[in-house]
């Protein structure tokens, strides 16, 4: 069906009142936006105009909804427990705040037969304008001649104290011609400020430095950069440490194998 920006309005508030309070921000865009600066195979297979909505973790989302799951008991152990956490997050917010609708929901980590990624959450991020994808190819003449420099997104906020979360693809809603595509926040414009950004995130991404290319309003707490800083393999007993899950071994070496995999912020 055909979607006003009333209709875009109603969707995108409703998941802001479910996710926003969680410590999640939401940015919708449409599909033709994120396909049209992608190569075919790479593309998601719905019209242009379908309705999507990429999904930002916030600095807040540790405390307000990560710690929470876990003193809930919530824990599975059969996977990462942020990316469980995110999952029963969202998708209790899709199922509460869109009954009976079709919404394909894809997660960060969720990966293709070939391995690639199911989406591109960077480049999801910057079409929606909810934060800026710097590239090499945004620097005018590199400096590097001799390795890539992968890109990463920067938030006008949270500079670079957020993740991109999930994908929310609304298969039967069609934005309409009044949802124009915002431009994201330019936050570090210069040529040298971007050689910066990339040289930080690429080679000196343990000490977490390019996460302040830009004053952010609010960092990960301590407890979190704890948790974050720690080797994957090594979180399940820091966890165990802080009281949140108790020692269940034939669970917990299937999740500690997991995290090892998966494990991000």
């Amino acid at each position: 069906m055909a979607a006003s920006s009333d209709s875009v309005e109603k969707i995108t508030g409703a998941l802001e009142e479910s996710l926003s309070g969680l410590g999640f921000e939401v940015h919708p865009l449409k599909v033709g936006w994120y396909n049209a600066v992608l190569p075919p195979s790479l593309a998601l297979s719905y019209p242009d105009d379908t309705l999507a909505v990429v999904v930002f973790s916030t600095p807040s989302m540790f405390e307000k909804a990560f710690l929470p799951f876990l003193e809930g008991q919530a824990f599975q152990g059969v996977s990462d427990p942020i990316d469980q956490c995110v999952r029963q997050t969202v998708s209790s917010a899709v199922f509460q705040c869109f009954p009976g609708q079709q919404v394909e929901v894809i997660y960060d980590y969720e990966l293709m037969p070939s391995r690639r990624p199911r989406f591109l959450a960077q480049t999801a991020a910057h079409v929606s304008g909810g934060a800026f994808y710097y590239q090499q190819s945004d620097i005018i003449e590199p400096p590097w001649t001799d390795r890539k420099m992968f890109g990463v997104c920067v938030h006008p906020r949270f500079g670079g104290w957020f993740a991109i979360r999930a994908l929310l693809v609304f298969a039967d809603v069609r934005g309409g011609s009044d949802m124009l595509q915002p431009l994201p926040v330019d936050c570090v414009p210069s040529r040298e400020g971007r050689i910066k950004l990339l040289e930080a995130f690429n080679l000196h991404w343990q000490d977490w430095s390019y996460r302040d290319i830009v004053p952010p309003v609010e960092t990960y707490s301590q407890r979190q950069r704890d948790y974050f800083s720690c080797p994957p393999s090594e979180r399940f007993a820091l966890l165990r440490s802080w009281g949140f899950l108790q020692r269940k071994e034939g669970a917990d070496q299937t999740a500690e194998t997991q995290i090892t995999l998966n494990g991000h912020g």
